[in-house]
């Protein structure tokens, strides 16, 4: 599924799907670092993007889309190297709008990024 795209390209792998919970990693290294050898702030939301909307995927029903419609991010710890995992639980599933939080942690499991993503359920 995500072959060509920007998942793959930038190195995010899916490792759980659970109750209510979806994770992933990410490589800190030359594709998701900014010049300064820390992880791109961009890196981690495209990493909170990816889960929240694979999650809302996940918890959408035949002939419906999902749809991001505002993320946020905060931005706790700097990170320069080894994996990132960002976890993905939701907050609010409604009818037509879902909210989703996503932890990003370090290989230490120190939080690093918190975002919060908001979807639009058409269809």
């Amino acid at each position: 599924m995500s072959d060509g795209s920007m998942v793959a390209h930038l190195g995010i792998t899916f490792t759980l799907l659970d109750e209510g919970k979806l994770e992933a990693t990410m490589p800190v290294d030359a594709r998701t670092q900014q010049p300064f050898g820390l992880l791109h702030g961009g890196a981690s939301v495209a990493l909170a993007e990816t889960l929240g909307s694979v999650a809302g995927y996940l918890t959408s029903q035949e002939g419906q889309c999902v749809v991001g419609t505002e993320i946020n991010a905060s931005h706790h710890r700097a990170v320069t190297g080894g994996l990132v995992r960002g976890v993905c639980q939701p907050l609010h599933l409604g009818r037509s709008q879902q909210v989703w939080e996503i932890a990003i942690f370090d290989e230490r499991d120190r939080r690093c990024c918190t975002s919060r993503l908001t979807t639009a359920i058409l269809g």
